[in-house]
């Protein structure tokens, strides 16, 4: 109950999921992702089906949880713009690193 209170969701906890907003659904996978405080998190284009507002929301959602829990985010996306705000990039093709930028 308090991660989903930090991410925003505290007053929408007895509601279903189809209940709550696309961005909302994901703040819930975020909370998932996290409840059991993994050294890394696996995100696999985490915003490709949200708004930009929902996107940017959720972009720095991951920085600031990022900070809070020290926490590694792989976050595979072909969003340039969410995968700039990243500490280190890496460009794949064809299942073959290119460029470790």
């Amino acid at each position: 109950m308090e991660l989903l209170k930090m991410l925003g969701l505290g007053q929408r906890m007895d509601n279903k999921p189809n209940q709550l907003s696309g961005g909302e659904q994901q703040r819930v996978a975020v909370a998932r992702a996290l409840i059991n405080n993994p050294d890394i998190v696996f995100a696999d284009e985490p915003t490709g089906n949200l708004d930009s507002a929902n996107a940017n929301e959720l972009h720095q959602l991951f920085l600031d949880l990022r900070n809070k829990f020290n926490q590694t985010f792989l976050i595979v996306t072909h969003n340039e713009e969410l995968a700039k705000l990243g500490d280190r990039i890496l460009y794949m093709k064809d299942g073959r690193i290119l460029d470790a930028g």
